[in-house]
């Protein structure tokens, strides 16, 4: 039993170790201030109360290895205590230390710890204008009274801070100093010090009037600084101005936002805008370094800190090193800046994307006006073919002719399929006088069981031959192959071309139905005859030349499919 007794309280007193450092340390601060402060055992005391002020400090972890910039400062800091010990010094460090433990009362959530601070932050705001101001006076005289109640009534606050229960705190339960309430309460302790100690000296008034003038200009301030800070009405405020600085980091959103847009508009590939992107984040001046893995690969610009944020966004994985550790609100805008670079780059993924699918649709959709090209040039010799099988000796001349006229047109728009593959994105038009294209159409399609009827016909007028070929070969072919299943079917093709050509293909079959009919020449359909995406490719590449694929009459006995100039 005294065992767990002794292990209990050793338990207790490692736990509140901040605790018994920072009571311990202000007693030895008091110690100080109650003995003349220049002399020898002043000094052995102010060496006391730096060394358990370095035990208690919120500024660096007890298992972190200090640099030599901060040890030398402990150096420095030490030995300025010890060679130049002044009133003047003690009133900036009092202040430093109500800073530092009053600044993060706001941010106390344990009763006992706030508790805690409150008192410590009471007596040093006691001892600082009780004692060490009036000190800064020579002509200054304290009475008996004064003296005792400075002696051995102030440290009762600090003899209380022993007796305080707080919860168990983990190893690593130190405070994080508050650098805003810190440094505001910090400037608001020097001015009133040095407030008082100007008033009484220009005044030639009491201590006690002089400080109570500070005090009442210092409310008056601090009342006017509240009513700017968040006015009812107008002007938004000095919060709302110093909240969108501060958030800023040196990098406004609306700038950042410019500058990626500015980004993605000179760079179109995904990878470089990301490294752009980047190579900006690490000019900042907090920051030290990035590093990001997108697409199975990882890159590197910068050096590496201690501070390291990671961030995740889609298929980007990407670690910030700052040069110090980011604070709730710059990580929270560090995340901001983040996210919308993914959003960019995850934009510009899907542009690639885009262009890659328009590429290969624009391959598709050649590649199947190609095929239909050929199709019909197939079909045509297969005719010349059939015509060679069924002649006789009587027929040798006749067949030579006609060989003779259609196997240099055949081969020539062969040649032109072949130049259309090899150069897809060709835009020259072909155009032979109307009276020549409409005499070769005959021609081609001479044994077939077709009416051609003849129009007014201007004899200078020109057709664009490929589109006209490839679209009055589709229509006919496809009313040859509906002529299979409807036996004794009659096909008419009529053209006209005074000024632009106008040509019509009509059978009196059996009408397309009202849902092939709606979706004809919007993409493909189904259709046992070949309709569908022969007229889709011959309605998109009308359309690109200037002229209009239509289906003009759908009725019983008059389906009609004309193309016209727009």
């Amino acid at each position: 039993m005294p065992h767990t007794g002794i292990v209990s309280l050793s338990q207790n007193f490692v736990a509140s170790r901040q605790q018994w450092f920072l009571g311990l340390m202000l007693l030895a601060l008091h110690a100080v201030l109650v003995f003349e402060i220049d002399s020898w055992l002043a000094r052995g005391f102010v060496l006391s109360h730096f060394g358990l002020f370095l035990l208690w400090q919120p500024i660096w972890s007890g298992e972190r290895n200090l640099d030599i910039r901060h040890a030398v400062l402990v150096i420095v800091a030490g030995v300025l205590f010890t060679v130049w010990n002044s009133w003047w010094l003690m009133a900036v460090w009092i202040s430093v230390l109500l800073a530092l433990i009053g600044g993060n009362v706001p941010g106390k959530r344990q009763r006992g710890q706030r508790a805690i601070s409150l008192l410590a932050a009471t007596y040093l705001l006691a001892v600082l204008l009780m004692w060490v101001v009036p000190h800064l006076f020579a002509d200054l005289k304290f009475p008996d009274a004064m003296l005792l109640l400075a002696r051995y009534g102030l440290p009762l606050p600090v003899v209380a801070i022993f007796f305080i229960k707080t919860e168990t705190e983990p190893e690593s339960g130190q405070h994080v100093v508050d650098l805003f309430y810190s440094l505001l309460l910090f400037l608001l302790t020097a001015a009133l010090v040095l407030g008082a100690f100007v008033v009484k000296q220009v005044n030639q008034a009491g201590y006690v009037l002089a400080l109570a003038q500070t005090l009442g200009l210092i409310a008056i301030m601090l009342f006017a600084l509240s009513w700017l800070w968040d006015p009812r009405s107008g002007f938004d405020g000095v919060g709302q101005l110093v909240s969108r600085y501060l958030l800023s980091v040196g990098l406004p959103f609306e700038r950042w936002m410019h500058s990626l847009a500015n980004l993605a508009d000179r760079e179109a590939n995904p990878e470089k805008f990301l490294i752009m992107a980047v190579h900006e984040i690490a000019s900042l001046p907090w920051v030290a370094g990035v590093s990001w893995w997108v697409a199975g690969s990882e890159r590197k610009v910068g050096g590496v800190s201690k501070f390291p944020a990671e961030f995740s966004y889609d298929d980007l994985n990407m670690v910030l090193y700052s040069k110090w550790e980011l604070s709730p609100a710059l990580l929270l805008h560090v995340k901001l800046l983040i996210r919308l670079l993914a959003d960019f780059y995850t934009a510009k993924l899907r542009e690639k994307q885009e262009r890659q699918n328009a590429y290969t649709q624009a391959v598709y959709e050649t590649g199947a006006r190609l095929t239909h090209d050929v199709k019909n040039l197939l079909q045509s010799l297969k005719s010349l073919c059939v015509a060679a099988e069924t002649s006789d000796a009587n027929d040798a001349e006749a067949l030579r002719a006609l060989i003779q006229r259609q196997l240099p047109q055949i081969a020539q728009r062969l040649q032109w399929t072949m130049d259309k593959l090899q150069i897809p994105q060709t835009t020259e038009t072909r155009e032979v006088p109307a009276p020549d294209w409409w005499s070769n159409l005959k021609q081609r399609y001479v044994s077939e069981p077709i009416e051609f009827k003849e129009m007014e016909i201007s004899a200078s007028a020109l057709v664009p031959v490929e589109l006209f070929d490839s679209i009055a070969d589709n229509l006919l072919q496809n009313a040859l192959q509906k002529s299979k299943l409807e036996p004794g079917l009659r096909i008419s093709a009529s053209f006209s071309c005074a000024l632009k050509p106008k040509l019509s293909i009509c059978d009196e079959g059996v009408p397309l139905s009202e849902s092939v009919a709606r979706q004809l020449f919007k993409g493909p359909v189904p259709s046992q005859t070949g309709l569908g995406i022969g007229l889709y490719q011959a309605w998109r590449q009308a359309d690109e030349q200037g002229y209009r694929l239509r289906l003009v009459s759908n009725q019983i006995g008059k389906v009609c499919f004309e193309i016209a100039a727009k």
